[in-house]
């Protein structure tokens, strides 16, 4: 469990109490909202209001050229072709403007790209055979913006083109009757982050007219599409996302209500939540494992009998993804076991053959959040062509990183978070090597990863009424997350598995108050604390209701021990990078043989406890991080430790070992010295 950087936000007492008496709002919840910079009457009206607020569509540069050639083909007859994306969010624009422009009486269709066969965005063949197919006019949603040779591609055929999308800018727009994007006002608007099924709904509007009218009908695509995108959930977004929510819970169309009762949420309420791990998945499993088009017609679906069997369908798509995905998953974390070296790089490439394309993105993520650490999956064809996809940590430009080895690369683009990439398999050491260079160099120190908090709060306050109260908060998502609270000083009094062993149940203790946490994704075996010893959690809540009575649900974001001494253990870790990259020469990182003792014997005092090398670190005094790492390194080479999956484990031997005479000790005392 590496440790993160908890950060408590601080707010106005004063200012959180009136905004408390003024809205007769739960002070935590107040106070909650303060310290997340909602401090004034107007602000908070604004945030907690049902009302929607749309502005003018027309305020988009390039609007009124869209909805006028749009217009004319449909007043002509000329066939129009919705392209779109193969993720969630350029299925619902997708299925959005193709049912639209049905409504308008337009002879239109849609084409969504294969992700496999095809890949992201307009390409020449689907160009050529849409214009074969008699089309006119190409509507682009979630793509487009970077498409000046297909552009030119679809004139010289004579398809001409309107461009929505939410990408950034390039350098050369396309050659379009229109291009709608909020990024091309550079600041004049007031809010720009929409996803792309967001600037087609603001398209929508423009054409309709009637925007409430526009809200009933299709905000519930705009919410699925904006949530699966990861957008802000602040401003326009939030009001129609909001919006959204409501009317899948009330009147949800055909093809969403069966999604939902494929997912087990028929007949339940459906939060923002459920959205991003039970709806979107399942929309953007079809376009990993089949086609994304087959997505398209569950949403716009009038039949609920043929919506049912569709949404079944996208049901076994998304299972085949998750199995898909653990076996990859299982098969990469099995390759950095057996190759170490791999898996303590800074960046982890990992890489195999058959990895399915659909998958690697997701693998990438779980990869990156097992190790904490920048990641790369890799699939390799039968012909020897890899493709992978990059996933980051806070802090770390994965695509500046995957673009200093463009020179080896055949494709490749992305964004600071994640980016996707094309190379011969025969460089994929070279790659690595190439990477892990430019981390090392751009980034002596990894950038430290944190915790939002927004405020301590003592176990006696957590409750079902809290939980409840929370709820004027949502929809959460991205720019809004759920509340995370710190309880500080628990006494762990033990430790139960779940889960059939894939979780644990805290039970801890604070002055009397008992509470229960739950940590997914980590087994007993794994977890470093034992029963009596003093812990800090990081936690959400929720209400869990069961057989008709409403319980108290409290789940672990992170857990670290009571009273340490962060600002030593950053300081000091960051010490150790800087040294291991050859940035420093302190000499505080040598581990003499009183610390090479103390660092022993607490990994021994700890045999039956999990530890890994930042639980070792906490359970030692007057040792640095970096004679902790070089002292372990020497054990290793010893013999003394064996280090497998972050586990760090005392290997029985007879006679004495000669730290002296390792590669490790000589380096130091070389580099240092140290006689």
């Amino acid at each position: 469990m590496a440790h993160k950087k908890w950060l408590i936000a601080n707010a106005d007492k004063e200012k959180a109490s009136a905004i408390s008496e003024k809205f007769n709002m739960d002070a935590f919840v107040a106070y909650l909202l303060a310290a997340r910079g909602f401090d004034d009457e107007l602000k908070v009206s604004e945030f907690i209001s049902s009302s929607v607020r749309i502005s003018d569509p027309f305020e988009l540069s390039g609007m009124d050229r869209a909805v006028d050639r749009i217009e004319q083909a449909v007043s002509l007859g000329e066939k129009i072709t919705v392209y779109g994306d193969y993720d969630c969010d350029g299925v619902t624009s997708t299925a959005l403007l193709y049912s639209l422009f049905s409504d308008m009486g337009a002879d239109v269709d849609y084409y969504i790209p294969s992700r496999e066969t095809e890949g992201y965005g307009l390409n020449k063949d689907a160009v050529k055979k849409i214009a074969e197919n008699g089309t006119r006019l190409i509507v682009t949603v979630d793509n487009g913006i970077s498409a000046a040779e297909e552009a030119e591609y679809a004139y010289s055929l004579g398809v001409q083109i309107v461009i929505t999308d939410h990408h950034q800018i390039p350098a050369e727009l396309p050659r379009a009757e229109a291009v709608v994007n909020p990024h091309l006002q550079d600041g004049e608007l007031p809010f720009t982050d929409f996803a792309g099924v967001g600037v087609a709904f603001k398209l929508a509007c423009a054409l309709y007219g009637d925007i409430d009218d526009i809200l009933y009908r299709y905000s519930d695509l705009v919410a699925i599409g904006t949530i699966a995108d990861i957008m802000p959930l602040s401003d326009e977004n939030r009001s129609i996302v909001k919006k959204g929510i409501e009317i899948i819970n009330k009147s949800p169309r055909p093809g969403i209500e069966s999604l939902l009762k494929a997912a087990g949420l028929g007949g339940k309420e459906v939060t923002s939540a459920d959205i991003a791990f039970s709806v979107c998945p399942r929309i953007n499993a079809t376009g990993r494992i089949e086609h994304a088009a087959k997505a398209v017609e569950l949403l716009v679906c009038a039949d609920s009998k043929k919506a049912d069997f569709i949404a079944e369908q996208l049901n076994i798509n998304n299972t085949h993804r998750q199995e898909l995905e653990q076996s990859i998953f299982d098969d990469a974390v099995k390759r950095l076991s057996d190759n170490p070296s791999i898996a303590k790089k800074r960046v982890i490439v990992v890489a195999g053959k058959g990895y399915h394309q659909g998958v690697v993105g997701i693998v990438a993520s779980k990869i990156s959040e097992k190790y904490e650490k920048p990641s790369i999956v890799i699939g390799i064809d039968d012909e020897n062509n890899a493709r992978g996809s990059a996933r980051s940590i806070q802090g770390f430009n994965v695509f500046e990183a995957v673009s200093y080895c463009s020179d080896m690369l055949s494709h490749f683009g992305g964004h600071p978070g994640a980016a996707g990439l094309s190379l011969s398999a025969d460089d994929i050491d070279l790659f690595r090597e190439k990477i892990n260079e430019f981390a090392a160099e751009k980034y002596p120190a990894m950038p430290v990863q944190t915790v939002n908090i927004d405020f301590k709060i003592s176990p006696f306050y957590l409750s079902v009424d809290l939980a409840k109260e929370l709820k004027v908060l949502e929809p959460y998502g991205e720019g809004n997350k759920r509340a995370v609270f710190a309880l500080m000083n628990l006494t762990l009094t033990d430790i139960k598995p779940m889960g059939n062993g894939k979780h644990i149940r805290l039970e801890c203790e604070k002055k009397g108050r008992k509470i229960r946490i739950v940590k997914f994704g980590t087994p007993a075996e794994r977890f470093p604390f034992v029963p009596g010893e003093k812990i800090d959690a990081a936690v959400k809540i929720a209400v869990n209701p069961y057989n008709g009575r409403e319980y108290l649900s409290v789940r672990a974001v992170d857990i670290r021990k009571s009273g340490m001494d962060e600002d030593a253990y950053f300081a000091q870790k960051e010490e150790y990078e800087l040294f291991a990259s050859g940035k420093n020469n302190s000499k505080s990182v040598y581990p003499n043989r009183d610390i090479c003792a103390a660092v022993y014997k607490a990994i021994r005092k700890r045999k039956n406890v999990f530890t890994d090398s930042d639980s070792l670190y906490f359970s030692l005094s007057g040792v640095t991080y970096g004679q902790m790492m070089f002292a372990l390194k020497a054990f290793y080479e010893c013999s003394l430790i064996s280090y497998k999956d972050g586990a760090i484990k005392v290997k029985e031997t007879s006679g004495k070992a000669d730290l002296n005479g390792t590669k490790t000790i000589k380096y130091l005392k070389g580099r240092l010295n140290i006689e």
